[in-house]
């Protein structure tokens, strides 16, 4: 883990929120407005819409879990260092 691909990977997740949140709105209008010509756009909000926020979800889980893996390396490191000495 570096804190290059932390910031990117934070970078990164602040931008795709941004079409995530926006299409959630549009999709939810399209769905319950009854046209059908935006039911067929509905479908490719939604497979768009998914795709984000899965990208959301992994990223999210990764960022979530940063501060318990450095915690934890930075424990295995004291227990070495503590060992050789």
């Amino acid at each position: 883990m570096t804190k290059f691909f932390n910031r990117w990977l934070r970078k990164i997740h602040r931008w795709l929120a941004v079409p995530t949140a926006i299409l959630i709105p549009i999709a939810v209008v399209i769905k319950f407005s009854g046209n059908p010509a935006g039911q067929i756009i509905f479908k490719r909000f939604e497979m768009v819409q998914s795709l984000l926020m899965l990208a959301l979800a992994i990223t999210g889980a990764y960022l979530y879990l940063i501060p318990y893996i450095v915690k934890g390396q930075r424990n295995k490191r004291k227990r070495v260092k503590e060992a050789a000495n």
